[in-house]
């Protein structure tokens, strides 16, 4: 199948042409060839944490606390001196020197939803949404969609539906539908729109006569050579041809490459108990999010400028009847991350992307410092874990310090605000935001009135 990315029904195929009420692709890339120069060159990946990582067993271990307050899966020793974090991340812990830890992070509350991305501080909407708002939905040279989000079930379609009664994370909000993400696998008018539905010679064909046309009609008008309508017919289609499916393709991946981000060898599908019933979550996570990366890191390259990754709520561990213990469930779901998280980081370093892409990691909440009397960890919102790294930030530290136990923030608390304003501070210049015509009120004030986390930037 070959696909196509765009928000509306008016760039399918069939629009193609030289007339018409309806704007075609090739119209749409003219009209988005000029840049005002307010959207920066840079992409962010939102690894979403849904159900809530322990900030304990991630990368804050507080191993000089009692048993039940502190890691219970020990501590590792990171690339800066004197910095630990648990000892699942065996992988990140070697590339902390790379990253910023943030230990005085707070999501507010401890209630299941996905506020940090689609929150009272992002309108309701998708912070990619908000992003689209001001850079357009598409990229203007590969018709790529700007924002999109990975669910397992993009990667691997035996994986479940997404869960979304907590929250959906292709909200847009008060902005319109047209500023939603794209979500591949996932079905929708968007992935209709998506689907070429003329086979390949009769596309060809169309492109010869389109062209034919343009000749003509760029003749009878006194028009010259490049900067036409013609190139931009040639750009549409081969951005149908080529372009955005071939990026969406993970088998187009170097098999090193490929193999290095791969998670599903690190658990086996059938050494996860049944006991919990969230057992199929947890297949999913570990066989998926490796290749949601990777998948990630390709439309990043290819003019993605907001992608939103989550699996399907597997952090919640609070060793009840759905969800495993914290050393369990470490093994099942912190391992994989560690391994997909690290391979991401590898390879923008490789590939010179580490200015370009923002990696932010985190969950709607936190863990109790104290662990319950099953070995798992219950709701905590005064403080979470929070991960960056690269998009230009000062990252190689750790911000905030949280308290004796790990349960408040010591030092002044990072909030989601902040972090929201850090993200749109890295794809934009907010200064040409704040005068930018047909933004509404609530809009601007919630995308240039909070400060980016002070440290990074």
């Amino acid at each position: 199948m070959i696909q196509i990315g765009d928000r509306r029904s008016f760039l399918r195929v069939g629009s193609l042409g030289l007339g018409g009420s309806l704007m075609s692709l090739p119209q749409f890339l003219a009209a988005k060839s000029g840049n005002s120069g307010l959207v920066k060159d840079r992409s962010v990946v939102f690894v979403f944490m849904h159900g809530g990582p322990s900030q304990t067993e991630t990368f804050d271990p507080k191993m000089d606390q009692p048993m039940g307050i502190r890691s219970a899966t020990g501590e590792i020793p990171t690339s800066l001196t004197g910095v630990t974090y648990g000892s699942t991340f065996q992988k990140l812990a070697k590339l902390a020197h790379k990253t910023a830890v943030v230990r005085s992070f707070t999501t507010g509350t401890g209630s299941h939803d996905i506020k940090p991305i689609v929150g009272k501080n992002s309108l309701g909407a998708n912070i990619g949404s908000l992003y689209t708002r001001v850079a357009g939905p598409n990229d203007p040279v590969s018709g790529m969609p700007k924002n999109i989000a990975i669910y397992p079930k993009a990667v691997n379609p035996e994986a479940m539906e997404q869960i979304k009664k907590f929250g959906d994370f292709a909200s847009a909000g008060p902005l319109g539908a047209a500023y939603a993400p794209f979500e591949p696998g996932e079905g929708g008018t968007m992935q209709t729109d998506m689907t070429l539905r003329m086979d390949r010679d009769r596309m060809e064909d169309r492109r010869s006569l389109l062209k034919n046309l343009d000749e003509v009609k760029r003749n009878l008008e006194g028009r010259s050579g490049e900067g036409g309508l013609t190139g931009f017919h040639e750009q549409a289609f081969d951005t149908i041809l080529g372009g955005i499916s071939e990026a969406f393709d993970l088998s187009k991946e170097d098999p090193k490459t490929l193999a290095r981000y791969d998670t599903a060898p690190l658990v086996n599908p059938n050494s996860i108990r049944k006991v919990w019933n969230n057992h199929q979550r947890y297949r999913d996570h570990s066989q998926s999010i490796g290749k949601q990366m990777l998948l990630a890191r390709r439309l990043c390259e290819r003019g993605a400028g907001f992608v939103t990754v989550t699996s399907n709520f597997v952090w919640d561990m609070h060793a009840d009847k759905n969800n495993a213990t914290m050393t369990e469930g470490m093994e099942y779901v912190g391992a994989p991350f560690d391994h997909a998280v690290s391979a991401f980081i590898e390879d923008c370093e490789n590939r010179g992307l580490g200015e370009k892409i923002l990696l932010v990691c985190c969950g709607e909440m936190g863990r109790n410092p104290v662990m319950n009397k099953r070995a798992g960890r219950d709701h905590w919102g005064r403080i979470a874990p929070l991960l960056l790294y690269g998009g230009g930030l000062k990252t190689g530290q750790i911000v905030g310090q949280s308290d004796k136990r790990g349960g408040e923030p010591a030092s002044s608390p990072v909030t989601m605000e902040n972090l929201t304003a850090t993200i749109l501070h890295t794809l934009l210049d907010l200064n040409e935001v704040r005068v930018m015509d047909g933004l509404s009120n609530d809009v601007l004030n919630t995308m240039t009135a909070s400060r980016p986390i002070r440290e990074l930037v």
